[in-house]
């Protein structure tokens, strides 16, 4: 019986002597802070891109000829007005040689016309006032020696007035005879000449559509660039509806980008733009937006948009595919965070942040700008330099007592 009292003794005197249990110790979360700092901001769009050149063109014959020489092929660069191929023109230079002489001719007989020599009865006209002239001089001539001898007394005044009668009915008949000749002559010559300048017109007109058909049987390139595609070999036969090269500018390259139709509208010409080559990692290339297409793509919902891009060193290739980054706003010297150091609230530009203040943790509103990559511009609510939480911050309350370490590669 002693055995079981003394045990029971024992408890309740332990139990009497312990002390009081200890209050817990208040709970620190440990958390990471990177400083608001100060950086350059650009908000941008970026869509899938294909590479074009600037301009090109597919050179077609004009007429249906084969090809006698070609100058150029496929890869070769090119300037404006290059001689690159060359059709077979037997024919139409025989046709060339054939309208030459017929202007050469029509020239001759207007130049014939003009110079007074006609046919007919423009001669015959000639000849009577030839006769008229012929008998003036002799009635002159004859009324001439009658006032002499009127003067000498040697003749009566009636003969020599017959002869002055005479005299001027010849004076008058060589003006009529003179007239008319030149009547004649102008009438003749103003008809011939209407008739003769039409003809040189038409031959001159031949002439100049068989040399422009000649020099289509030589093509040329429109503009400086290089031949991207050769269809047509010397022998092939060239045809209006086959294209013998394709020419493509390239010293200028346009990335034609899908832009989504929800992203669109912030796009506009001139904005600073940049191809980033999917074959080139880490590579990039800066140009300016110079089209903006004014429909959407209904199947793709999409716009068009083209960035042009300087390539003198003809790096790019028509064809890459890559990505359009197109620099929609800029915001130099702003206030940045990680994007993982806020909690926006959905669908606004407004959220919170915690900052590490003397060991606690203190919640923030802040306002939002610009998202790019992993850094949000902060508009309102945080200051330079103050630490903000980047890990540990999910679930925290404000007042949290805090251990701030390092973040780790920020």
């Amino acid at each position: 019986m002693k055995r079981l009292i003394l045990p029971c003794a024992a408890l309740l005197a332990m139990t009497a002597c312990r002390a009081p249990e200890e209050a817990e110790p208040p709970l620190v979360v440990e958390v990471a802070t990177v400083p608001a700092a100060r950086a350059d901001l650009q908000s941008t769009v970026r869509a899938p891109a294909f590479l074009f050149g600037r301009e090109q063109a597919n050179l077609n014959a004009r007429i249906a000829a084969p090809v006698r020489r070609l100058h150029a092929r496929k890869g070769d660069i090119v300037e404006a007005g290059q001689l690159l191929a060359e059709l077979d023109n037997r024919d139409l230079a025989a046709q060339k040689a054939e309208a030459a002489a017929a202007v050469a001719d029509a020239e001759a007989n207007l130049g014939k016309i003009s110079a007074g020599t006609l046919p007919g009865d423009v001669e015959r006209a000639r000849g009577q006032v030839a006769v008229a002239e012929a008998a003036l001089r002799q009635a002159s001539q004859i009324y001439e020696r009658r006032k002499q001898l009127f003067e000498q007394g040697a003749i009566p005044q009636r003969d020599l007035l017959v002869s002055e009668t005479e005299f001027r009915q010849a004076q008058a008949n060589a003006e009529v005879a003179r007239k008319s000749l030149e009547l004649l002559l102008n009438q003749s010559r103003e008809r011939d000449i209407a008739m003769a300048r039409p003809r040189l017109e038409q031959a001159r007109a031949r002439l100049a559509f068989i040399e422009a058909q000649l020099d289509f049987t030589r093509i040329r390139s429109p503009f400086a660039g290089a031949i991207t595609e050769q269809f047509l070999f010397p022998g092939d036969m060239a045809r209006p509806d086959q294209p013998i090269f394709t020419v493509t500018e390239i010293s200028v390259a346009v990335a034609r980008a899908q832009v989504p139709e929800a992203e669109a509208a912030q796009v506009r010409p001139r904005l600073a733009c940049r191809f980033e080559p999917s074959d080139m990692p880490g590579r990039s290339f800066a140009g300016r937006i110079s089209v903006i297409n004014e429909a959407v793509d209904p199947a793709r919902r999409t716009v068009e948009t083209w960035c042009e891009i300087p390539n003198s060193g003809r790096t790019l290739k028509p064809g890459e595919f890559g990505h359009a980054v197109i620099v929609v706003a800029d915001a130099p010297g702003s206030i940045v965070v990680p994007a993982a150091a806020v909690q926006f609230e959905e669908g606004s530009n407004r959220g919170v942040v915690f900052i590490a203040r003397s060991g606690a943790a203190v919640r923030r509103a802040v306002r939002t700008g610009i998202v790019s990559g992993d850094k949000v511009q902060i508009l309102e609510g945080v200051r330079e330099g103050e630490p903000v939480i980047l890990e540990g911050a999910y679930g925290l309350e404000d007042g949290t007592r805090i251990r701030v370490r390092e973040a780790q590669g920020k």
